[in-house]
C-alpha cells in the first residue's frame, strides 16, 4: 500500500490545491466529471441495450463504432476530472469504502469492454446474425458495473454519515 505521506502530498498538489480555494473551480470540475460520466453512461448503455435486443432496426454495424467512440471520450474525461476531484482530499477518499467500491467497478467495467472489444468486435459487424448470448451476457456484466459505479459514486459522500 502506498504511504500516506504520499496522499498527503498529492492533496498538495497546485491543482487540488486550487479546488479547494476556489468554490467556482471545484463547481466546473465536478460538473465537468458529472457531465463526462453522462456521455460514457449514455453511450455505453445504448449500446448494452442494443446488444440485448432493443432498438433491433438499428444495425449494429453503424451503431457500435460510434457509441464505443463516445464512451471513450467518457472515459478518458471522468477519469481526468475525478482523478482532479479525488487529489483534493486523497487521503480520506483511499480509505472510503464506496470510492474503493467505485474503482473496483470501474476496473471491472473496463476489464469487461475490453474482453467484449477483442472477443467479439466482428460480431457486431456482421448484419442480420443474432447477438450471441456471451455477447448479451457482456452486455448486462456491462450495464450492472456501470450503474453500480454510479451508485458508489453517491455514496462516497454519504458513507461517513453511515
Amino acid at each position: 500500500m502506498v504511504e500516506e505521506g504520499f496522499w498527503v502530498a498529492l492533496s498538495g498538489w497546485p491543482p487540488a490545491v486550487l479546488l479547494r480555494q476556489s468554490s467556482v473551480a471545484y463547481l466546473l470540475v465536478n460538473a465537468a466529471h458529472i457531465a463526462s460520466f453522462g456521455i460514457l453512461l449514455g453511450s455505453i448503455v445504448s449500446l448494452d441495450l442494443r446488444l440485448l435486443g432493443a432498438f433491433r432496426k438499428v444495425p449494429l454495424a453503424t451503431l457500435e463504432p460510434f457509441l464505443t467512440r463516445i464512451a471513450a471520450c467518457g472515459v478518458v474525461l471522468a477519469f481526468l476530472s475525478g482523478f482532479w476531484l479525488f487529489t483534493v482530499n486523497a487521503q480520506d477518499y483511499i480509505s472510503n469504502r464506496a470510492f474503493l467500491i467505485k474503482l473496483g467497478l470501474i476496473g471491472l467495467a473496463l476489464l469487461n469492454v475490453l474482453l467484449r472489444h477483442t472477443a467479439y468486435r466482428q460480431t457486431c459487424l456482421q448484419e442480420g446474425k443474432a447477438v450471441p448470448r456471451a455477447l448479451q451476457a457482456h452486455a448486462l456484466l456491462s450495464l450492472t458495473c456501470w450503474l453500480g459505479v454510479v451508485l458508489a459514486g453517491r455514496w462516497i459522500g454519504f458513507i461517513s454519515a453511515i
